[in-house]
């Protein structure tokens, strides 16, 4: 997990935070319960906590504002769910709703080494790849829709 304080539930509420004031300017504990589809006193209850870790600020019947601790782990959260997205999107061809559910799953749990990886991957996949998919690629795609190898040398 990027943050070993934090708990998964308790990242996803910085995430959505964070989303949330980038979408409408500010953030709600209605609009965090919509968002992720729990009751306003979870909302209340995250935030009592996310506040006494020093990463947010609330006032009752207030807007939600993020410390400049708690943007950065907003961040952090926010900068592996995209990695993990391209990577599931871009590289394994998986649909973008079912790539979102699984990237939101495994944000919490990757390690930094491992994210480094799949960064690095996309990073080499997009220089090597103008303007299509290098054909390693290609094969795999073909692979999965059909099962069968084609243009592999290897075992």
């Amino acid at each position: 997990m990027g943050d070993s304080k934090l708990s998964a539930t308790l990242e996803d509420y910085l995430e959505k935070i964070a989303v949330l004031k980038l979408r409408k300017g500010v953030a709600r504990v209605r609009d965090i319960g919509e968002l992720m589809g729990v009751r306003n006193s979870s909302v209340t209850s995250a935030l009592a906590t996310l506040s006494r870790m020093g990463l947010a600020e609330h006032e009752r019947y207030g807007y939600i504002d993020l410390t400049a601790e708690g943007e950065k782990a907003a961040a952090a959260v926010q900068n592996r769910h995209t990695i993990l997205y391209n990577f599931l999107t871009s590289v394994l061809n998986i649909p973008p709703a079912t790539a979102e559910e699984d990237a939101c799953s495994i944000e919490h749990c990757v390690s930094t080494e491992t994210l480094a990886k799949f960064s690095m991957f996309l990073e080499f996949v997009k220089s090597c790849s103008k303007p299509d998919k290098p054909e390693c690629l290609k094969m795999f795609d073909q692979y999965v829709q059909t099962g069968v190898r084609s243009g592999c040398t290897g075992n």
